[in-house]
């Protein structure tokens, strides 16, 4: 899919574990063919169905087969993982699931704010969590030791969680109905733009410490999502950032964006993101 962040090879690894548990090792490719171990080793099925074209005159006359082929490759991966997405969406309606994609730059403090928000609405919102990063299950210990349900995925070299990922990975939650499912995406704001996993909404986060100018470098982004999270608004005092010059960015982008202003650290302006989500969680 992407020829610069490692995940255009035709097979990509993945792994989903419960903390203290035996990991499951899955294997993507082109064609999704995938074989499934549960046990210390796999086999890959590799399949290569490169074409050579042979011109018989010099190279004056250039096909950029690349492109084409690159081009082909995306928008048959995007279709399969729009399909897919769209069984997750159904299953989440059907059990009642509200399901978030949050997504940002790695150290925008994702999982700061998953922690305090899972603190704060455990005891009155059934939760479960879905971790992505490349490598370690250290988020989901983090999510772990606050006593919500959490399967990790490691997508090796992989930039993005796919519809296909949180497909296993919820079947190996088994979220209960009527919950909210939050699942923290790969740190990253090009590739998990490109991938709908069947989430209700997506929620892009961006801190203070990174600059304003993050909606114009990425809009994909912020056009794909619904929630804006502007978090260590405790730092402000300290770094060169404007609030505003942020929010005149994203409203170029996309005014729809709703914008919330807070610090997971000292938890000033948590009480709106709070307020957000019992609002569209479904209630019994």
């Amino acid at each position: 899919m992407c020829d610069t962040c490692g995940c255009g090879s035709s097979e990509t690894r993945f792994t989903i574990k419960k903390p203290g548990q035996a990991e499951y090792v899955y294997a993507h490719t082109d064609h999704d063919h995938d074989h499934t171990h549960h046990h210390n080793h796999d086999h890959v099925h590799p399949h290569d169905h490169n074409h050579v074209h042979s011109h018989g005159h010099d190279f004056e006359h250039l096909h950029d087969h690349h492109n084409e082929k690159t081009i082909s490759i995306e928008t048959d991966v995007l279709q399969k993982n729009n399909l897919l997405a769209q069984r997750n969406r159904g299953y989440f309606e059907a059990k009642a699931i509200l399901a978030l994609n949050m997504v940002s730059s790695p150290g925008s403090g994702k999982t700061t704010i998953l922690e305090r928000t899972l603190h704060t609405l455990k005891d009155r919102i059934k939760i479960s969590v879905i971790e992505g990063d490349q490598q370690t299950t250290l988020d989901a210990n983090r999510i772990s030791a606050t006593t919500v349900p959490v399967v990790q995925i490691n997508t090796g070299s992989g930039c993005h969680l796919d519809a296909a990922m949180i497909n296993k990975a919820v079947k190996e939650l088994d979220p209960p109905d009527k919950s909210l499912l939050m699942i923290e995406n790969v740190g990253n704001l090009v590739c998990p733009a490109l991938f709908d996993l069947g989430e209700n909404f997506r929620v892009v986060i961006v801190s203070v410490t990174e600059g304003e100018d993050k909606p114009l470098k990425y809009p994909q982004m912020f056009m794909s999502s619904q929630i804006c999270l502007i978090n260590k608004t405790d730092l402000l005092p300290y770094v060169d950032f404007s609030v505003d010059k942020l929010k005149e960015y994203i409203n170029k982008v996309n005014h729809h964006l709703v914008c919330i202003e807070l610090s997971a650290k000292t938890g000033e302006g948590f009480d709106k993101w709070i307020d957000w989500l019992r609002g569209i969680v479904k209630s019994d």
